[in-house]
């Protein structure tokens, strides 16, 4: 069975699921008079406003500005925003800033700036690459049930980087990420996870366990699950062999570009 590359998952950047002190409000004058008047909050959901353009046009220079304004006031979710604009690509971009952003959000315990922060030290974008530095960052936000903090830490302790190679660690936090069922990365932790299962590494070896976690991936629609649980039912791996269940998998994950499906696909249809 081929196994598809473990990656690191620390060019992924969203603002999907960033926390909220409160219910946020839409643009009103009401809301830009609390802003001007010094509203922390206040000037946090204005700089929201400004950023999607949410009832105004979309000024990323007005949003920072909001930003700033909250941020210098302690607000670590206005820091976070600043150093998510900072690192965005195009004329804001400045590492500098959106690490000094991300750090001051993430000392006051903000999970997504503390996954930002460490992959900025995965990297080695804006700052020298230290692998023990991410892992930390990864860890402070992984303990808080950050998923993709979790994918990255599960795959620091499997790679052995910034920290001594430990699978049992590797897979606890595969696990954690895995059981999270609506989460940034899910799929990529059940993929690992059946991948540790597969491999006996960290765990006991176990084919049924490893389908069992490639199925859910599978499921939810990942062509890598796909392609692996294709794998699966074309061994007769874990599962009875099944070429036809194979060929339904691998043309789902081919639909999705997997070369690795492909690849299979004209092998089992050549037959």
């Amino acid at each position: 069975m081929k196994l598809i590359p473990i990656f690191l998952l620390v060019g992924v950047f969203a603002v999907s699921g960033w926390a909220k002190d409160a219910e946020p409000e839409s643009y009103s004058p009401k809301l830009v008079k609390k802003a001007e008047a010094g509203n922390v909050l206040a000037q946090l959901y204005l700089g929201d406003c400004y950023l999607f353009g949410n009832g105004v046009t979309q000024d990323y220079k007005e949003a920072v500005k909001w930003y700033t304004k909250s941020a210098e006031k302690g607000n670590a979710n206005a820091q976070y925003r600043l150093g998510y604009i900072f690192r965005l690509e195009g004329d804001t971009l400045d590492y500098n800033e959106a690490i000094k952003w991300f750090t001051k959000s993430a000392e006051q315990g903000n999970a997504r700036a503390q996954w930002e922060l460490g992959a900025f030290y995965d990297q080695g974008k804006g700052v020298t690459q230290d692998y023990k530095e991410a892992v930390k960052w990864y860890t402070k936000s992984a303990e808080k049930g950050y998923g993709s903090a979790q994918l990255n830490l599960g795959i620091h302790y499997y790679m052995g980087q910034g920290v001594t190679q430990d699978y049992k660690e590797a897979v606890k936090w595969y696990k954690k990420l895995a059981e999270q069922e609506v989460i940034e990365g899910g799929s990529d932790g059940k993929n690992l996870l059946g991948k540790c299962y597969f491999e006996g590494k960290g765990v006991t070896q176990d084919y049924k366990e490893a389908v069992k976690w490639y199925t859910k991936s599978a499921m939810s629609g990942d062509g890598e699950g796909q392609t692996l649980l294709g794998w699966c039912y074309a061994n007769g791996t874990g599962v009875p062999k099944d070429e036809k269940l194979a060929i339904v998998w691998f043309e789902k994950a081919a639909e999705l570009g997997y070369p690795e499906a492909k690849e299979a696909l004209e092998k089992l249809k050549s037959k």
